[in-house]
């Protein structure tokens, strides 16, 4: 791990990566099963051996559901000092998520690591696009409010450009942009919102915000928008006319895995870090598709030590476009998503968001 946070973030090659997610799942599977009764019982099903070590496609996954219906901790609960939850419309049953001091810690340094990588190590002035009071209670986590909090430690003079009303504060924004004029500022908020509660505003705006100098990190599903016939492109096009932005980086990542997300290159590529691994499976008999075949998204990390999310199967479409070969530079897996499998819950934090 001291590897990891001594290098660049997108630096393992594909032979690298595989030797040492191999050592370090056989590490975390062990511990797991040593802390949580419930996942020692779940690998004593599977008949899964801990005793050798295995390629990593080979160890075991839990299906992301699972996190609704157990609370799933490898540690003492008396050491949990956060607990997050997942995004859910109302009604729905969240994933609890426990994090210990050391978890949550390796959590928040990989999110900074990644994403400096594209906002630079300097921290920058910030725009929030949502309300203040989705992190008012800092003890129970929404995964919304979380990602913010763990954003904002990427920025300062953290601003929120959303009442709690969720109608944007153009006075708010106008007294920011002009306070940091001529800098690099970041942006940050989830698809829906950003669309619905500030690219919609900014759109019937007489006076235009030259926001040209930012940087907008983006997430949470575009599923909310299909309706509207928003995709990607579209999405950053509109940005770019409305206000003049043209650096926009979509993010993919889920709260059972919280930090280890997976970022959106210059080429438009969703890209797996140092700190995480994707697999896609084939839904009829869980064998892994070959790249440019589409399946279940599995995502693996080796950062979660309270709780056993080291290897997840998500409910997610997607299917895997390269290895080490994208024109950014940058190594590791590359991948697109095509939403979710049918009849699934939404859980994203934009497509699970609900307007009063």
């Amino acid at each position: 791990m001291d590897r990891l946070w001594e290098s660049s973030p997108f630096s393992m090659n594909k032979q690298e990566k595989s030797e040492f997610y191999s050592e370090k799942l056989a590490e975390l599977t062990q511990k797991h099963s040593q802390g949580c009764i419930l996942y020692k019982r779940f690998l004593e099903n599977l008949k899964f051996s801990l005793n050798k070590v295995y390629a990593p496609e080979e160890y075991p996954f839990i299906p992301v559901r699972l996190f609704k219906d157990y609370e799933l901790l490898s540690v003492d609960k008396s050491e949990i000092i956060k607990t997050m939850t997942s995004s859910g419309t109302t009604g729905q049953q969240v994933s609890k998520i426990f994090l210990d001091r050391k978890t949550s810690a390796n959590q928040t340094k990989a999110l900074i690591k990644i994403t400096s990588e594209f906002l630079g190590k300097s921290r920058l002035p910030m725009l929030i696009i949502d309300s203040k009071k989705t992190v008012s209670d800092r003890r129970l986590f929404s995964a919304r409010g979380a990602g913010i909090l763990g954003f904002s430690m990427l920025g300062h003079n953290l601003t929120y450009a959303l009442d709690e009303n969720m109608e944007l504060n153009t006075e708010t924004v106008g007294n920011f942009l002009d306070k940091h004029k001529g800098e690099k500022i970041f942006l940050f908020g989830f698809t829906y919102m950003i669309w619905a509660h500030f690219y919609k505003k900014l759109a019937c705006l007489n006076e235009k915000f030259d926001l040209s100098n930012g940087i907008l990190l983006h997430g949470g599903g575009f599923k909310k928008l299909q309706d509207e016939a928003v995709d990607n492109e579209t999405y950053k096009s509109e940005l770019k006319r409305v206000c003049g932005i043209e650096k926009v980086y979509n993010y993919y990542g889920m709260v059972e895995q919280t930090g280890s997300i997976f970022m959106e290159c210059e080429h438009g590529r969703l890209h797996a870090s140092n700190f995480s691994d994707i697999f896609i499976r084939n839904p009829k008999d869980f064998s892994i598709c070959e790249k440019g075949e589409k399946g279940l998204i599995q995502l693996v990390s080796v950062l979660p030590e309270s709780y056993p999310g080291t290897s997840i199967l998500t409910e997610d479409i997607g299917e895997i476009t390269g290895w080490d070969d994208c024109p950014c530079g940058r190594y590791g897996k590359t991948f697109k998503i095509y939403g979710r499998i049918k009849k699934a819950e939404a859980r994203g934090c934009s497509d699970t968001y609900e307007r009063k």
